[in-house]
């Protein structure tokens, strides 16, 4: 027997490990199943290259056995290359030391790429102190004759004695302590190897109790049972030459706990300098909770198979949280933790390239106008957060748009609608408001009806954020209508009548002082054709919709911004107000018309009695 004294500073850095390193204590199973793997995968190479290996046995096999009681243990046992004496005490007996990470030092070209090894850093074994007061680590080298035991409670250094041990590959053993009792449980376990490590290349048993019990309850046998618990093949590896949609939707809903098919999903394997591969879905429907500030996406990170983490939200941008699948990497690194992602070069093209591969799929399925309005009534508010937020994907992002217009009874993209402009047209026009209903019947309408020119028709509230990020499409700029100057690009091909003009001049001026602060302005149309008035926002001051969406934002400190009335002087009713300017029911007049514009744009107004008694007054005087 011969006693040792860890390296370094163990206790301090046992501390860390234990309560800063893993935010949960579970996950120390993943990190000695990953370190069996390890071990599995460096035999494995050994077997194929080495020709003094190459005769000895590869069985690959992960298993596990637990006791309950008074002094619960659970042990981990591989087949794998196994460790000497020199090797327990350099890679357990130095914190940070990774046997791992010497092994890939000595291997170069795709034998780095075909071991597949996870551990980096040489500090997940000591995770097993977060549920353990003592661990035991038996271990015979392949190749060697001598065996050795590693024993440690954590604090006082460490011992190694000989050990009696047949075959190569290692065993720990867990004395858990009352933290980590809960672990000697055949259920949990089963659980954390679904969670964690379904789907590594080996297979995972758990050796447990069967126990029957009498009618009282009472024990009345008990027998040894073994039974493989991982699927120790990721279905995401295999070729989706080899896959049928069936297989996709029955792992989607193993998966993902949704009974629904999904509505489509992107496979793809990225091979050269940089490998990875993923395997997104779009779920049939949105989530309930999908707007929730603290929503979490369903995309899982994995490398070589083992899982890390679920709760990372550099995974993939917010907007596409809707997605759902897996992302498998064997070149991504990771910090000591494996839980928490460095931002680095790797990273970045996965995201990148993921996101790409999203938006490809979507481009596809755009293809299909029925399936596509399909997703978008779902997810076209993500689509729109996108082309806000992702700068890189925007111009992608924008293709993928869709509203509803004056000249079709679907969804309409900026692509068709500039393959059906008139051939004078100048600029790509909609109007932003409430609903559609509202929209459809806007008097702002009636010009680019009676013209014959389509308008998008924008209901979202958050569709004038959105298309002010989208100043042009095709080099044609995107117009409001909403607003004063939209009109102008016809003005040319309005008719203006100088006398008329001038004799209405009367008219506006004492509207506007009627109105008085209640609007920035009263001028003539030239886009109204069946309506007498209309209210439009100034070219650079935001619509009514606008700033009520900033309100309900939180933004209560938002100066007054006054709308522009406009009146339209082909209307009967302006003609013969020229007439009334210094009659009683003109100021009743000039407040209805300034109200019922108000409420043709969804506006609601401040005092609604005040209206009605007005409207009231009016209909008496004219009957």
């Amino acid at each position: 027997m011969s006693q040792h004294s860890f390296q370094t500073e163990v206790n301090q850095l046992l501390n860390l490990i234990i309560h800063s390193l893993y935010s949960h204590k579970e996950i120390f199973l993943r990190e000695l199943i990953s370190n069996a793997s390890d071990a599995l995968d460096k035999l494995r190479y050994l077997t194929l290259t080495k020709e003094d290996h190459k005769s000895s046995a590869f069985e690959p096999r992960i298993n596990l056995e637990y006791l309950d009681g008074d002094n619960p243990t659970l042990t981990i046992t591989d087949s794998g290359i196994g460790m000497s004496k020199k090797e327990l005490e350099d890679n357990l007996g130095t914190i940070a030391r990774s046997g791992t990470k010497n092994f890939l030092n000595k291997m170069s070209g795709d034998s780095k790429k075909d071991a597949q090894l996870i551990g980096q850093f040489g500090v997940g074994f000591y995770s097993s102190f977060m549920v353990a007061d003592k661990v035991d680590v038996a271990s015979k080298k392949a190749g060697n004759k001598e065996a050795w035991k590693w024993s440690s409670d954590g604090r006082s250094g460490f011992e190694i004695t000989k050990d009696v041990k047949k075959d190569n590959g290692t065993v720990i053993t867990l004395y858990l302590n009352d933290e980590g009792k809960e672990f000697a449980n055949r259920w949990q376990i089963e659980n954390l190897v679904k969670k964690y490590s379904d789907h590594i290349d080996f297979p995972i048993f758990l050796t447990y109790p069967d126990i029957e019990y009498d009618k009282e309850g009472k024990e009345k046998s008990r027998e040894s049972k073994t039974d493989q618990i991982n699927d120790a093949k990721a279905f995401w590896t295999r070729s989706p030459n080899e896959l049928k949609k069936k297989d996709y939707r029955e792992f989607y809903k193993s998966f993902s706990n949704d009974m629904d098919d999904p509505f489509d999903w992107v496979h793809y394997r990225a091979e050269g300098n940089l490998e990875y591969t993923i395997l997104f879905f779009i779920p049939n429907k949105a989530a309930p909770d999908i707007y929730r500030a603290d929503y979490q996406s369903g995309v899982k990170l994995y490398v070589n198979r083992v899982f890390i983490t679920d709760d990372d939200k550099e995974l993939l941008p917010t907007w596409l949280r809707f997605v759902k699948g897996i992302i498998d990497s064997s070149d991504l690194p990771l910090n000591v933790s494996r839980e928490i992602l460095q931002q680095n070069r790797i990273m970045s093209n996965i995201r990148s390239n993921s996101v790409k591969k999203v938006i490809d799929k979507l481009k596809i399925v755009a293809k299909d106008k029925d399936k596509y309005a399909q997703f978008y009534e779902h997810y076209g508010r993500l689509i729109k957060e996108g082309v806000y937020q992702d700068f890189e994907h925007k111009d992608n992002l924008t293709e993928l748009l869709r509203y509803n217009s004056t000249k079709d009874e679907g969804l309409v993209s900026f692509k068709e609608y500039v393959d059906r402009m008139k051939d004078d047209q100048k600029s790509i026009y909609y109007i932003t408001g409430r609903n559609q209903i509202s929209l459809r019947n806007s008097p702002l309408l009636e010009m680019y009806e009676k013209m014959d020119i389509e308008v998008l028709l924008l209901d979202d509230e958050i569709d004038e954020i959105i298309i002010s990020s989208v100043p042009k499409y095709d080099e044609k700029e995107l117009k409001s209508i909403n607003r004063s100057g939209a009109a102008d690009d016809f003005l040319e091909e309005k008719d203006k009548d100088k006398d008329k003009e001038k004799s209405l001049k009367p008219v506006l001026k004492k509207i506007k002082n009627i109105l008085g602060e209640r609007v920035k302005d009263v001028k003539l149309s030239n886009r109204l054709s069946e309506s007498p008035s209309c209210i439009v926002a100034d070219e650079h001051d935001p619509t009514a919709q606008m700033q009520e969406l900033m309100r309900s934002m939180g933004q209560t400190d938002l100066p007054e911004i006054k709308p522009i009335l406009e009146l339209n002087p082909n209307h009967k009713i302006i003609k013969k107000l020229k007439d009334k300017t210094k009659q009683k029911s003109f100021n009743d007049i000039a407040l209805l018309l300034y109200e019922q514009a108000l409420i043709q744009e969804g506006v609601k107004l401040d005092n609604p009695s005040e209206f009605t008694e007005r409207l009231n007054k009016v209909i008496i005087g004219t009957l």
